[in-house]
């Protein structure tokens, strides 16, 4: 969250960076899946640009509806205060849940106190470990298709739910005003979330320091005890997902998410085609404090999708905040505003 007293987005220097270190792709894998929030798109389209659409069908003159995917092990329910500050600025807003999220989500006995740790590490999942990213971008798809009815989509995904809204672009480019990526994954050169963390940039991530629990290979899922009283966890969570916060309030945020994301989404092809999702205006909020997507990381995908789409670049606007965003959610409903 921004430092008391200021709330103002602002740019930060993007020349530090820290020391880089070697993670094994075991770490990498569970960090790509620990991010509050098989198939994907054919090879690149050949073009290696397009103007921006002409004209969204939806018209302009007609009120816009914010629609939000979560990263993983996120849920609807975790933007519930955006949304609502999004409201009272005047705004309509959704967030949606993708397959084996919130109501259909994964939350065994095992899991609430007391807790049996070793019946939890086993508890089947089997929504979640048949989940694919087509499977969330059919979603989301269907939600687009309903929510443009009423008037023009801002399309938001924040970390991994980038994955699924550059996909979702793919599809359905003439039925999103714009894209807006919250400190999230835009793929273009890279092909995946987990090909993202094996760059040079993303070396500083914390996301392999959560703790994360060993579970049988079939269950196909990566498994994440939220609700572990273990200070060591708690601090490192806290220091990777929101060390800006207060105690009470990454509490409070810890207590919106999910235990289990599917392993396969964060492997799955989650490329832009610059012929259908690149023709669609998008915006780039950089949080210049997180360190679970490293600035350096985000800095980078905003400038390979600039170079696969010259005459269609990312607005960018800046935000002092770690991976969850502004602890107020008033300012990033602020920013989300002057997207319009």
């Amino acid at each position: 969250m921004p430092e008391p007293g200021n709330t103002t987005p602002h740019t930060e220097d993007r020349s530090g960076r820290r020391p880089t270190r070697q993670l094994g792709r075991r770490h990498l894998l569970q960090a790509a899946a620990v991010l509050t929030g098989t198939g994907g798109t054919s090879a690149l389209a050949a073009a290696a640009s397009s103007p921006p659409a002409a004209a969204r069908p939806t018209g302009r003159g007609r009120q816009p509806t914010f629609v939000i995917v979560h990263g993983a092990n996120g849920n609807a329910y975790s933007f519930a205060p955006l949304v609502a500050a999004l409201a009272e600025a005047g705004h309509r807003a959704t967030a949606v849940d993708l397959p084996g999220h919130g109501s259909a989500g994964n939350f065994p006995r095992s899991y609430q106190a007391p807790q049996d740790l070793a019946a939890f590490a086993a508890a089947p999942s089997p929504v979640l470990g048949n989940t694919s990213l087509d499977d969330n971008v059919r979603h989301v798809v269907r939600v687009v298709r309903r929510v443009a009815r009423n008037g023009p989509v801002i399309l938001v995904g924040h970390s991994m739910g980038g994955a699924t809204i550059t996909r979702v672009g793919n599809q359905v480019p003439e039925l999103i005003e714009r894209l807006v990526y919250l400190s999230a994954f835009c793929c273009v050169r890279l092909r995946s979330v987990l090909d993202c963390f094996l760059t040079p940039q993303a070396a500083s991530t914390l996301l392999p320091l959560i703790p994360s629990v060993q579970t049988p290979k079939h269950l196909g899922v990566s498994r994440t005890n939220w609700r572990s009283a273990d200070p060591e966890f708690i601090a490192a969570a806290k220091s990777a997902l929101a060390a800006d916060y207060s105690d009470a309030a990454f509490l409070a945020a810890l207590n919106t998410f999910e235990p289990d994301e599917s392993a396969a989404v964060p492997t799955n092809d989650a490329r832009g085609i610059p012929a259908t999702w690149g023709r669609i205006p998008r915006t780039y909020i950089r949080y210049t404090r997180d360190r679970a997507i490293p600035l350096a990381l985000q800095d980078r995908m905003i400038a390979e999708a600039d170079a696969a789409t010259p005459r269609n670049r990312f607005a960018i606007r800046s935000v002092p905040a770690p991976h969850l965003g502004p602890e107020d959610p008033h300012v990033l409903a602020t920013v989300l505003s002057e997207t319009l």
